[in-house]
This record gives C-alpha cells, structure tokens and sequence, in this order.
C-alpha cells in the first residue's frame, strides 16, 4: 500500500500491491521461445514466487531502500516484484560494500 505526502511516496509496513499482469502480457508478446499463454504462466509464476520472497524478507530491508525500490520499479514501466526484490538486494549488497 502507497501514501503520498507532499508529494513523497511512503510504502506501509508490508508488501505493496503491484499490477503485474500488464508486464507479464507485454513480455509474453515479445518472447519467441514459448507460447503466448506459457510465457504468461511463467512470467505470472515468476512475480509470484519473488512476492512471496519479499514477504519473508521486507522487514529486514532498510526502509528507505523499500521506498526507494518500489518507487524505481513504478517509473516508466511496468512494476515488477522480481525488480523490487532485485533492487533490495542490491541495495543491501552496496551498503555492505560501502563498509569495508
């Protein structure tokens, strides 16, 4: 779930709702290996299994890199649970990096 404030986006304490559907149909139509339908099952099946990854990890992620996350993953495209647990990852790893 999303607020605006001000004109910033806060993301609530859980995993936000994301349309996926128009994303997966879109990749589906440009994929050349599989079927339309199949590469709608995987790609459905994909965001599903990286949902349910952001559920077991999102309180462990900072915030701020939450925010920061789903907000990229809105911009200019189709949002994407495997992009928002992707970037989070990252997002950690950098911050690790800056460390040493």
């Amino acid at each position: 779930m999303f607020f605006a404030l001000g004109g910033a986006l806060l993301v609530a304490d859980g995993v936000p709702t994301l349309n996926i559907e128009t994303g997966c149909r879109a990749a589906a139509k440009m994929g050349d290996r599989l079927s339309l339908d199949e590469s709608l099952r995987q790609c459905l099946s994909d965001e599903k299994r990286a949902r349910s990854e952001l559920e077991k990890q999102w309180s462990q992620f900072p915030p701020a890199l939450r925010q920061r996350c789903v907000a990229t993953t809105e911009t200019g495209g189709d949002p994407s649970y495997v992009e928002v647990l992707v970037c989070l990852q990252m997002g950690v790893d950098a911050a690790q990096m800056e460390k040493r």
